[in-house]
């Protein structure tokens, strides 16, 4: 069993006495760590850890920070294969994904190291006759960041290496699902040489996540998981005087226009429904065709589908495809499925009860694609979370685009056409915060804010990017003049 510790005010420990949660090998079923459920004792201790280490790390130099962080992005890459194959294990994605989220994660890294240009203010001089103005930004103090289990790496640095540069401290609380890369990932930092307390992880659930939302010395939580969990944390840590950034989930729309370029279309339809098994929050989960585009798409498109490899990711020879994160959760996906065959939908690819050798504990689903789903069915509406691609049929754009406006969320959206004039209206008019054209996975990269709109998020500033500066430091504006009567006696000559 892999151990499963805490970091508290710079010391690893496991707790006694607390309830733990199996860590599973989605691979094969295997139960290969127990991490603890945090209560709000221990949570307590980290976050009082954290607020101790603010006033000498706030007051670090901001070139100081990032040094620290280019150390870190050096050790991240020295041990990148290593943190690749402990995402792969407690994840279940295949090595090239758990490259894919590393590699991300890296990204927000290098973005971070930027600290001293990142958190440059403004200045105006003579605003009024011998009046100057200037902006700085400081730092808020305690802050919180809590992950899901679908990117162990990038997400959580989505968080805490702006914040830290920044000058704030930081308590991570990962995903019970997928603790050991977060503990790696800490272990790395502080290798760096990040001082005690400033960066602190605790695992749990419910409890933990409440006391984080609830105490008075966290000043602002980072939050990615689902929406209604995000709708939850966003009004209990408002309730409570913090600033909040909550990423809910989605259900992202691709429309297929009648004159885009197939081949690659579906090359990249395929990559956004089925990569990572369909767990993110920017996968394709629903194509809508509009005219002929269907009888163009669909054959060579369910081909594909029913050439993707699912397997273990846990050896050397790797699958196409891995399995999801739990049993629960592979049962869910089966029954949306289910559901929307009953209601009148067409199974095309059917990943259901899909067998791999050697691994019949394993949490499979594959490939699927169900045709014909009306927008009032259940699949259509609900976060799939999994292999599975809707496809919807349109005659026009127009209704292609009401169709995914429709949707209670707004995280991305797609076309494919060679149109100029089609792509315009498309990006125009759709209601979602991060739009491709000609591409399947619209997602963000570190220096842009990953912009979901509606369900999809709540809050005010983004994370990533400029918005996830202006989230971890709050502005002051220094307005000054200054009296001397050698300035007075030239002035009044």
């Amino acid at each position: 069993m892999e151990p499963c510790p805490v970091f508290i005010g710079g010391r690893w420990f496991t707790p006694d006495g607390l309830p733990t949660s199996p860590v599973h090998n989605p691979s094969t079923g295997e139960v290969i760590a127990e991490c603890p459920l945090g209560d709000a004792a221990l949570v307590n201790a980290a976050v009082q850890a954290a607020s101790d280490a603010f006033p000498v790390w706030s007051e670090t130099p901001p070139i100081e920070r990032a040094r620290i962080f280019f150390r870190y992005r050096q050790l991240i890459e020295t041990n990148f294969d290593k943190l690749c194959k402990l995402v792969s294990r407690e994840h279940g994605k295949t090595l090239s994904e758990a490259r894919g989220d590393v590699y991300r994660g890296m990204e927000n890294v290098e973005y971070a190291c930027g600290a001293p240009t990142l958190l440059m203010g403004d200045t105006l001089e003579n605003l009024a006759r011998r009046v100057d103005c200037e902006t700085v930004l400081q730092p808020l103090g305690v802050c919180a960041g809590i992950t899901p289990f679908n990117f162990p790496v990038m997400v959580p640095m989505w968080m805490f290496p702006l914040a830290l540069v920044c000058g704030n401290t930081f308590v991570l609380k990962p995903s019970e699902k997928v603790p050991l890369s977060a503990v790696l990932l800490i272990e790395l930092l502080q290798e760096a040489g990040l001082p005690e307390g400033v960066l602190n992880l605790v695992h749990g659930g419910r409890e933990s996540v409440d006391t984080l939302l609830t105490h008075p010395t966290v000043r602002a939580i980072s939050f990615v998981g689902s929406s209604p969990v995000a709708k939850y944390i966003h009004e209990t840590g408002t309730k409570h005087g913090k600033r909040v950034q909550a990423n809910g989930g989605a259900k992202n729309y691709i429309v297929i226009m009648p004159d885009a370029d197939m081949p690659k279309s579906i090359e990249a339809l395929a990559t956004a429904a089925f990569g990572c098994a369909g767990e993110r929050c920017m996968a394709g989960s629903t194509a809508i065709t509009v005219g002929a585009a269907a009888d163009k798409m669909l054959p060579s498109l369910t081909e594909a589908a029913k050439a993707i490899r699912v397997g273990r990711t846990d050896i050397e020879q790797q699958p196409d495809m891995g399995a999801l994160i739990s049993a629960a959760h592979r049962d869910r996906v089966v029954s949306l499925i289910d559901g929307g065959a009953d209601q009148g939908a067409k199974v095309l690819c059917d990943g259901r009860g899909v067998k791999v050798d050697g691994a019949p504990n394993g949490f499979y689903v594959g490939a699927t694609i169900v045709d014909q789903v009306a927008s009032e069915m259940t699949i259509a509406q609900e976060e799939i979370f999994g292999p599975v691609l809707n496809v919807m049929r349109t005659d026009k754009l127009d209704e292609a685009i009401e169709l995914a406006n429709r949707s209670a969320y707004g995280n991305g959206a797609a076309i494919f056409t060679q149109s100029g004039h089609a792509a315009r209206e498309f990006k125009h008019r759709v209601k979602a915060g991060m739009v491709g054209v000609n591409v399947g996975v619209p997602a963000t990269v570190a220096m842009f804010p990953f912009t979901g709109w509606d369900a999809s998020f709540y809050g005010d500033l983004h994370i990533q990017g400029k918005e996830g500066v202006q989230f971890y430091t709050q502005q002051k504006v220094i307005t000054s003049r200054w009296f001397g009567s050698e300035v007075e006696d030239v002035w009044r000559k």
